[in-house]
């Protein structure tokens, strides 16, 4: 891969796993061990991630993932819990990806990876408190399968089209922003405003 192809790899998967980072460590094992055999090789730095450890714990915590992100409050005490858990997944990942040849552009992965995730994590976070204010169940789910999904395809884009990496790591930095910008839009119109201080 070029370094252009390596840095977007980097950045697509750090942003990702602030949204899902079992399911990014689990494609990205799986893609390390099978992706050869398949015609879409990993970078080779990723092939710890094929381990068959790591992809078990991989798998389970996506499996706990999935269930727990489809429940009202739940999700979001899960997100809690990941506060330092994703961005941290994030900035290894993309350490790994990047790999030590290079060790100026390792450090700077594993600063951007982390801060990428930390992001994409309080996007989703904050966005998840917000919907979770609605007294129906059905949007949070709705809305759960619908980052599953986006997710997905975008595991799939990065391993079959690494050239593409770098312009959805872009879409993805660019739509993370929106979505914390508009979160906090939100979050004025709904906490109460404080009422003007009576003259003395």
């Amino acid at each position: 891969m070029t370094a252009v192809e390596l840095v977007g790899v980097a950045g697509s998967l750090s942003l990702l796993a602030g949204w899902r980072l079992y399911a990014v460590a689990l494609a990205a094992g799986l893609w390390a061990r099978f992706g050869a055999g398949m015609g879409v090789p990993a970078p080779e730095t990723l092939a710890v991630l094929g381990h068959p450890l790591l992809l078990g714990l991989a798998g389970l915590g996506t499996l706990a993932e999935f269930f727990a992100d489809k429940l009202a409050w739940l999700d979001s005490l899960w997100d809690a819990l990941h506060t330092l858990i994703r961005p941290l997944g994030g900035a290894l990942i993309a350490l790994a990806v990047i790999g030590p040849a290079d060790p100026v552009w390792q450090i700077a992965a594993l600063l951007l990876g982390g801060g990428a995730a930390l992001a994409s994590h309080a996007a989703k976070a904050g966005g998840r408190a917000l919907i979770n204010t609605s007294p129906e169940p059905f949007s949070n789910i709705i809305v759960s399968l619908a980052e599953d999904g986006l997710t997905a395809a975008a595991l799939w884009l990065v391993a079959a089209h690494p050239e593409w990496a770098a312009a959805l790591a872009g879409m993805l930095l660019v739509a993370t922003g929106v979505l914390l910008w508009l979160g906090w839009k939100l979050l004025g119109r709904l906490l109460p405003r404080r009422s003007a201080a009576p003259p003395s």
